[in-house]
């Protein structure tokens, strides 16, 4: 799964791509390997600048529209029902909601869409689940409200990252080391990891210079069977996966 940002907020700014130049990049992640694109138009970087929901809409709404027709599978990140709403007017197949349809308005506009969903450990706000026990805890809430809302397709993320101020590094190490405890649910599991604080933490490294770090621990969240993988860095992930199962074979 590689990363398109519409948003000069992001925290990782090479990961940004400006409107009129969406289509080029999705065409290249695809050639480095990529099978789906998640494109979101709004940080979620604590911290980050906020902006109107008419504004995130209308940047989604500009990105979406270089790659309708393209054939290119993608997945829209968004947390409003007015974003989803116009999402779903162009050619999108999955929805990422690091809410963990916690919100039940947004919720139902996810299920009434018909389209899988990666689904982030969260009880009341994204990723406010601290440690390991609190964040199965979440996603075990998670998988009941896909259930209650009738949702079969989806994704489970344990929600690694700096969300919310309460959360800290080891909490991130924590839920890393404990990866395959996360299959216990009968459901894929998202490695999303990609350049975050944790490993720019432990590195005494800015974004920009924290790749070597991620694809280590990538390496270690595929051995533990992640199913999915979002990444920044589309080629680099690409031969880990490849060189990974190559190994792998016996």
């Amino acid at each position: 799964m590689g990363v398109i940002n519409c948003s000069p907020e992001s925290f990782y700014r090479g990961s940004y791509i400006p409107a009129g130049k969406v289509y080029d990049r999705a065409l290249a992640m695809v050639a480095a390997g990529a099978d789906m694109i998640d494109l979101g138009a709004r940080s979620t970087a604590p911290g980050s600048s906020p902006i109107t929901v008419a504004e995130e809409a209308a940047r989604v709404d500009a990105a979406l529209s270089e790659l309708d027709g393209t054939g290119i599978t993608l997945s829209v990140d968004t947390r409003h029902p007015e974003v989803l709403e116009v999402c779903l007017r162009h050619d999108v197949h999955a929805v990422n909601d690091i809410s963990g349809l916690a919100e039940e308005r947004y919720a139902r506009a996810v299920a009434d869409s018909g389209l899988p969903v990666f689904a982030m450990a969260s009880c009341r706000e994204p990723g406010d689940a601290a440690g390991l026990a609190a964040t199965r805890d979440a996603l075990e809430a998670v998988v009941k409200r896909c259930a209650l809302l009738g949702i079969e397709e989806y994704v489970l993320d344990p929600a690694v990252g700096r969300w919310v101020p309460g959360r800290t590094s080891e909490d991130d190490w924590e839920l890393c080391r404990n990866f395959t405890s996360f299959l216990e649910f009968g459901r894929p599991v998202l490695a999303a990891v990609s350049r975050k604080t944790f490993i720019g933490d432990l590195l005494g490294r800015q974004p920009e210079d924290r790749l070597a770090g991620t694809l280590a621990v990538t390496t270690m969240l595929v051995s533990a069977g992640a199913a999915v993988v979002r990444s920044h860095d589309v080629a680099e992930t690409a031969d880990l996966l490849r060189v990974h199962a190559t190994m792998r074979q016996t």
